[in-house]
């Protein structure tokens, strides 16, 4: 009997795999039978490390930069699936962010993606197939004090590709949003106290995602059990952002 959620003969990128929740989804995406590359930017060691755990490769780019996000995707190889996790944050109240604050966010989380789908969506439109899954943030959809930044660039990713979308559904190439809420991860832990128990308050399911919370959302937006599903934010929060 197959696997349910299956990824047997696929080939998978993951950018900013090395760490959080991309190292989660490169390992669920292997446990499902998939081909990894995982993309970085930094953390090399830990790249390799996670690549040689699952039986990958290691790709070093910036995917803020068209030209170098062009070249990971050439050097990748022939993509079923595309995941854009890259991200960061350069929190602050708006009246204080500096231009370099609100460009390199707006560069790294939302330029990143639009530089990534370009470049797979033509070989996925030939082939007819493909399954690209967008990272955003349910900050995207509330907002979020201090974080105009942010919550612009993952505001914008559901943009991107809910078009993408429409663009790619007539070539058989889907294109979905996960959206996190508050994960586990080193972002995270410098989260103070007091803000922790108030986000908790507000989640009904009471806790903090993990990032194999993501993972699994993500590994089934791959697979042929989700093939009647494009266009759509998939939110893995708890229940934070109803």
């Amino acid at each position: 009997m197959a696997e349910f959620c299956s990824l047997e003969g696929k080939r998978a990128l993951v950018t900013g795999g090395s760490r959080g929740i991309g190292r989660a989804i490169v390992r669920e995406l292997a446990r499902a039978g998939a081909e990894l590359i995982v993309g970085y930017r930094s953390g090399g060691e830990e790249a390799a490390a996670l690549a040689a755990e699952v039986g990958g490769a290691a790709l070093q780019a910036d995917v803020s930069s068209a030209s170098q996000a062009a070249a990971l995707i050439a050097a990748a190889g022939e993509l079923d699936i595309l995941v854009n996790n890259a991200g960061l944050t350069r929190d602050g109240l708006l009246a204080r962010m500096s231009d370099e604050d609100w460009h390199e966010v707006i560069e790294t989380n939302l330029s990143s993606v639009f530089y990534t789908c370009r470049a797979v969506s033509r070989a996925m439109m030939k082939r007819r197939s493909g399954a690209i899954v967008n990272v955003g943030s349910v900050v995207g959809l509330r907002g979020n004090l201090g974080q105009v930044n942010y919550a612009a660039s993952k505001a914008g990713i559901v943009g991107l590709t809910k078009a993408l979308a429409r663009e790619l559904g007539s070539r058989g190439v889907r294109a979905n949003v996960v959206a996190p809420g508050y994960v586990s991860t080193a972002l995270t832990e410098a989260i103070p106290d007091d803000l922790r128990a108030a986000l908790l308050a507000n989640t009904p399911l009471r806790r903090l995602g993990e990032p194999e919370d993501v993972a699994g959302a993500v590994r089934f937006l791959c697979s042929e059990e989700s093939s009647f599903i494009t266009g759509e934010v998939l939110l893995v929060d708890g229940g934070l952002g109803m």
